[in-house]
């Protein structure tokens, strides 16, 4: 038995996938109230109500344990070794300003503190050679001086690393016999790419968050060590596979967009089971929103970033906004409404919970306007009050002169621009034309919300997901294992670098066939696919190209580069980096047949209409077991035989 399982700031969410004695395939969800404290408790509870808890399991895991570590600074005391003269690399980053016109900024922090910058010998160079000596002295001194900080963690970041790991790796050794216990990371494990910020910002981000993932999964494991002979534990990667629970500590900083990579998953899979490769996600829950375009394959990045950090590591391709069902509406100094990104949370929530909220949100709004079922119980037993609702949204209508329903209805109208923004920074900023995808809502929020911004996009086609509400949970369930593996290479179109580039990447390969092997897995499945990062002579950012040989790989970057920028160059074009993703294909099953409605009372006899096949119009109401959806005027609704919800513009 398989079980998904995604770690929210507000629910956990299961969904598990059982093959009958006939051969079939069942799916069943279920959501729990998350324990934040200890976010292994929620878990372990979950398993046991569903009644698993004594099956042999396959759980895959999404959490936010290290993003929430990063975002609050509550990760371990970290110590960054890098070359003499360079302890400040950290601290001066890009001298990038987020605030361009603010003459009053102040900066935040630097993530590593001035004394726990260390500096050693052991710099090579850019070709390769030795220009400073890593010495048995620079040893002993550096072991002695982390002693005396009290370190639980070190990131080991010395300039070129990439092209000679041997001094890196001698720090490690030393490291790990005087320092029995601490958490060690270096670059060129972590990240062997050039750019020393970047890489040196990955290496810390992974030292950093090391021991917090380390001592949540060895929590978990623990609580799952009844489970029965040929269980395991697989976490998700935020490039969208999956690792095992043993490795994932080791590679903290890849887990930052682990829930979210869930939910693309789950969307390339309902993309192979519609026959639709063309796709827009949009992920709507409580406090934010996740866009992101697939063109066949799931996009991957290695320029992201999580709040204020830049994440060079490979992740999943989206964008990400503070507008969601919890997002607070208020009024700004100029006398504007305004929406967001403050969100009321999980706690106290929108004012409707009853839960002590005072400040109306995007839910408030949408029950207020009809879209929410007024006083039926939803996921989690929680029913709201739209009494509640309508006294704070009021407050609000009096200050800037509007009706209830009228400022309702400003509250969604201000957070739908802003989502449609942001599919468009994913879209036509990039040279797509949104109509010509379909539009994949889901997450709590997002079929509420979905018409409205199909409309704005001119997207006349969309689909609510079965399981819309837990989606991210079937997408762990569903996704791959395997991982990404790169290195820099910087060759010039004059050069000719096939053979070096197919010889990196043979290498990839057979450290990727290691790596695996090491861990019981049968080699002889492993699946790749192979890419080059590139860019004109001179330029620096890169695109991502897939490797079918340097001719048809040079042809397809100046294709991608005119569509994204509109324009190619005569100039030569370079490969940096060489990129390798390998993995062995996830559980593979069609969706079940849904012959049910998922929710009570009056409302859910619009679903079961559309169960039986008939195609409904709106304006009207569709909710289901942890999510609603919001058919609007002029917009008809169907079901497929899985429990998809097809949207169509009908003029």
């Amino acid at each position: 038995m398989r079980i998904g399982v995604d770690v929210g700031g507000t629910f956990t969410d299961f969904l598990c996938v059982r093959s009958t004695a006939a051969g079939e395939v069942e799916l069943s969800v279920y959501k729990i109230p998350s324990t934040p404290r200890a976010p292994e408790l929620a878990v372990l509870e979950g398993l046991e109500a569903m009644g698993v808890a004594g099956e042999v399991l396959q759980i895959v895991h999404g959490s936010t344990v290290a993003t929430n570590a990063l975002l609050q600074r509550k990760g371990a005391r970290t110590a960054f070794v890098t070359n003499r003269g360079f302890g400040d690399m950290l601290t001066l980053a890009r001298q990038t300003r987020p605030h361009l016109y603010a003459l009053e900024f102040e900066p935040s922090p630097p993530p590593v503190a001035e004394e726990l910058c260390l500096e050693t010998g052991g710099r090579v160079g850019a070709d390769g050679e030795t220009l400073d000596s890593l010495t048995a002295e620079d040893l002993t001194a550096l072991t002695e001086r982390l002693r005396e900080l009290n370190a639980e963690s070190v990131a080991i970041n010395l300039l070129f690393s990439f092209l000679d790991p041997r001094h890196e790796e001698a720090i490690e050794r030393a490291l790990r016999e005087a320092m029995p216990g601490v958490f060690i990371s270096r670059s060129s494990r972590v990240l062997p790419e050039y750019k020393e910020y970047e890489r040196g910002m990955a290496t810390w981000l992974n030292a950093f968050l090391g021991p917090v993932v380390s001592g949540y999964l060895r929590r978990l494991q623990a609580g799952l060590d009844h489970l029965p002979a040929g269980s395991s534990l697989q976490v998700m990667q935020s490039s969208g596979e999956t690792i095992s629970a043993g490795k994932a500590a080791d590679s903290a900083v890849n887990l930052l967009l682990s829930g979210p990579a869930g939910g693309l998953a789950a969307v390339e899979y309902l993309g192979r089971q519609i026959g639709r490769s063309k796709l827009i996600s949009f992920d709507m829950g409580g406090t934010s929103t996740d866009v992101a375009l697939l063109d066949g394959p799931i996009g991957i990045t290695s320029e992201g970033s999580l709040g204020e950090f830049p994440v060079s590591v490979p992740m999943v391709d989206m964008h990400t906004i503070g507008a969601g069902g919890g997002s607070i509406a208020y009024v700004d100094s100029g006398g504007m409404l305004q929406v967001g990104p403050e969100s009321a949370g999980a706690d106290p929530g929108p004012v409707c919970y009853g839960k002590g909220g005072t400040r109306p949100t995007v839910t408030d709004a949408n029950l207020l306007l009809g879209r929410l079922p007024a006083g039926s119980p939803l996921a989690g037993g929680l029913e709201l009050d739209i009494e509640l609702a309508r006294k704070a949204v009021a407050e609000l209508a009096d200050t800037i002169g509007l009706d209830v329903e009228a400022t309702a209805q400003g509250i969604v109208s201000i957070a739908n621009e802003h989502m449609v923004e942001a599919i468009r920074r994913i879209s036509v900023n990039r040279g797509f034309d949104p109509a010509e995808f379909l539009l994949v809502s889901f997450g709590g929020a997002g079929g509420l919300h979905v018409c409205a911004l199909a409309d704005a996009l001119g997207i006349r086609r969309a689909v609510v997901p079965v399981f819309a509400g837990v989606l991210s949970a079937l997408g762990m369930a569903v996704a791959d294992q395997g991982r990404q593996f790169s290195r820099t290479l910087q060759r010039t179109e004059e050069d000719d670098p096939t053979r070096q580039i197919e010889r990196e990447l043979d290498q990839l390969s057979r450290r990727a066939e290691a790596e695996f092997a090491d861990e019981g897995l049968d080699i002889a499945n492993l699946q790749t696919r192979f890419s080059v990062d590139m860019r004109y002579t001179g330029q620096s950012y890169t695109l991502n190209v897939p490797w079918t040989g340097w001719g048809a790989t040079l042809e397809r970057f100046h294709e991608l580069h005119r569509r994204r920028y509109g324009y190619a160059l005569e100039t030569p074009a370079e490969a940096v980096n060489v990129r390798l993703r390998a993995w062995f294909s996830g559980q593979a099953f069609d969706l079940p047949p849904q012959n049910e409605a998922s929710a009570d009372g009056p409302e859910s006899e619009i679903r079961r209409r559309l169960l039986e096949g008939e195609t409904v119009t709106g304006p009207v109401t569709a909710p289901e077991y942890a999510s609603t959806t919001w058919i609007a005027e002029s917009w008809q609704a169907r079901f497929d035989d899985f429990g998809n919800l097809f949207l169509e513009r009908v003029d």
